[in-house]
């Protein structure tokens, strides 16, 4: 009777099938290919090693070695809408990525959706919000995803692409100081945390202590990022990325920040879009070739 609560115990917190795949050593893909770009269901290492996070991938036809692309996810200081948030996928991004010779993994961070677990990414309140802590949090979890798939036969493991969008990007700002012939570029769409505070369009909390933040993941900076924001972006506006990006770039990252025109009725939302991946397709393609080799597969 008691290993039946323990059993349903389990099941109510969605942490159960993560153990049980553990527990089985399915670290890998959960599902059948499918489409487009043979979408697959993936579970991958978290920061919590009872909880596998689950994730989607995308890849081109064949054995590869392919490039990867590990897509970083937006989040929310929400904790109903984080724990209801679907999976995360991209399909715009990924489709373009993969024509272009990128595997694309889009994994899932602790406290979203299906993955649950404990949210790793708290800022906490406005007056004592740890912007770097949390930026930190999410480019280990992004770190781990990376990690394992370059332990896959079909992934090169040189030269992957980190593409962050908001929380996410923010996130993949704090491994800018990774190897470069690992990670060769990172691209980041509206970085940030904080946005939208009290759900206010146009508000930031803290938003100094963000700036500080940005000059901190530029300090030992080595990869190169493209920072990307649309006209119309509400939470990290054209004007205040550009502090951001100059913050990072004062302490010693490379950037470049492009103001892309407005994407639909919110600009932040621009990389989950058709319209919005379209409108963003020049600079993603320039900043694939940061690495140095060229364009991937044909234009």
């Amino acid at each position: 009777m008691r290993s039946w609560k323990i059993l349903f115990g389990l099941l109510a917190y969605g942490v159960f099938p993560a153990q049980m795949a553990l527990s089985q050593g399915a670290f890998g893909p959960s599902g059948d290919e499918g489409e487009p770009c043979r979408e697959q269901a993936w579970l991958v290492p978290s920061p919590d090693p009872n909880i596998a996070a689950h994730a989607v991938l995308y890849r081109p036809p064949g054995d590869g070695p392919f490039r990867l692309a590990v897509v970083a996810h937006a989040s929310t200081d929400n904790v109903l809408r984080r724990v209801q948030m679907p999976q995360p996928e991209y399909r715009v991004l990924a489709e373009r990525l993969v024509a272009r010779g990128f595997a694309v993994l889009v994994p899932e961070r602790l406290g979203h959706g299906a993955t649950r677990g404990t949210y790793l990414e708290d800022q906490g309140g406005c007056d004592e919000a740890d912007y770097a802590r949390s930026g930190r949090a999410t480019a280990d979890q992004i770190a781990l995803a990376l990690r394992f798939l370059r332990g896959q036969p079909f992934i090169r493991k040189e030269e992957a692409v980190i593409i962050g969008h908001s929380a996410g990007g923010w996130g993949a700002l704090a491994l800018a100081g990774d190897d470069p012939r690992t990670i060769s570029a990172i691209v980041v769409f509206a970085a940030g945390r904080g946005g939208h505070a009290n759900d206010i369009p146009g508000k930031i909390c803290a938003p100094h202590t963000l700036i500080a933040a940005a000059e901190a993941f530029g300090k030992g900076a080595r990869v190169p990022v493209s920072w990307l924001v649309a006209a119309n972006d509400s939470y990290f506006s054209p004007a205040f990325s550009g502090r951001l990006a100059g913050a990072f770039r004062a302490g010693g990252g490379k950037v470049e920040l492009k103001t892309l025109p407005a994407s639909g009725s919110e600009g932040h939302w621009m990389v989950e879009t058709e319209s919005g991946v379209r409108l963003a397709a020049a600079e993603l393609d320039r900043a694939l070739r940061i690495g140095g080799q060229g364009p991937v597969g044909k234009r």
